[in-house]
């Protein structure tokens, strides 16, 4: 199992979540859970993956997500959330083509039949791991 990333995306009420490889940022787990319940998830999330970092969204509600992962022994990495809900959306689609009359749309009027904090999350631990290749760190702090 090789090293990753938590990417975690925060709102109000409930958080996406993304387990990302570090090596080729494929995510090996994704999905979204209530608040109420996110540090639980965590602490499942690394029993079952070798997590290096946290990759925190610095948008809505961030700072309580924060104060909620400060139990975790791992490092937390506040991420700019610049334009992740709109490059989520594509990426969900780019997973999940439009069928039937809904293709004959353009992309960019479509919403997602579903949440995509998730997709979001995935970018978070991307953006995260970009950013960490580009300091020419090695330890996983940026």
């Amino acid at each position: 199992m090789s090293d990753a990333i938590l990417g975690i995306d925060p709102g109000t009420q409930k958080a996406g979540f993304a387990v990302v490889e570090q090596t080729s940022s494929t995510p090996l787990v994704v999905g979204i859970e209530r608040l109420e319940h996110l540090i639980d998830r965590v602490r499942q999330l690394l029993e079952n993956y070798k997590v290096q970092a946290i990759a925190l969204g610095r948008g809505t509600h961030a700072s309580a997500v924060a104060q909620m992962l400060s139990s975790i022994d791992l490092p937390v990495h506040l991420i700019d959330e610049h334009e992740t809900t709109w490059r989520a959306r594509a990426l969900y689609f780019a997973d999940h083509p439009p069928r039937g009359w809904r293709r004959l749309i353009p992309l960019g009027l479509l919403l997602p039949p579903r949440p995509i904090d998730d997709y979001a999350a995935v970018l978070i631990a991307r953006r995260f791991l970009e950013q960490t290749r580009s300091s020419g760190a090695t330890d996983g702090e940026p």
